[in-house]
């Protein structure tokens, strides 16, 4: 069967930058499980996975724009410390959310100083290029149910993201 919108598609994979650096792999878990064409994945993946069949396997180098973005320095921002409680321990590297004219998003601590806690509102991978090697373990029609959710229900009926 091909991978087709609205399929149920299972991929084992690994993610590189260009230097090689693994960034994230489904290897030692359970493949990653995700509904084909409702944008669970980065749509550069989901264009490379339509109409491949499972036992496939294939490498694609996607672009930031079918990726995660280009990086947008707007969303680059100074606060004041003194908008963070006085005991909170902030590092550089720290995650968290924050709001934005747009909703919740996640923002990345990139300096911090006495003053000034520098946050970068870009996905950490925006404005890379992605270099996935997939393995498709499974294609298969997706259930009433899970077009009706937008998700895919593991064995177990247990959710996988």
């Amino acid at each position: 069967m091909q991978i087709s919108q609205q399929t149920v598609v299972a991929i084992d994979y690994t993610l590189t930058d260009d230097q090689g650096t693994v960034l994230d792999t489904s290897e030692g878990r359970e493949p990653l499980y995700f509904l084909q064409g409702v944008g669970q994945i980065v749509s550069g993946l989901e264009e490379a996975l339509e109409g491949k069949t499972a036992g496939e396997q294939f490498s694609v180098a996607i672009p930031p724009e079918k990726g995660y973005g280009l990086r947008n320095d707007s969303l680059i921002q100074q606060v004041p410390r003194d908008r963070f409680p006085a005991e909170a321990d902030i590092e550089k590297g720290m995650q968290f959310r924050a709001s934005s004219p747009e909703g919740p998003m996640m923002v990345t601590v990139t300096d911090v100083s006495l003053d000034f806690v520098m946050v970068d509102g870009n996905h950490p991978l925006a404005g890379q290029i992605l270099n996935f090697a997939v393995d498709i373990i499974e294609v298969r029609e997706a259930t009433a149910t899970e077009l009706d959710h937008g998700h895919v229900h593991g064995p177990d009926d247990e959710h996988h993201h």
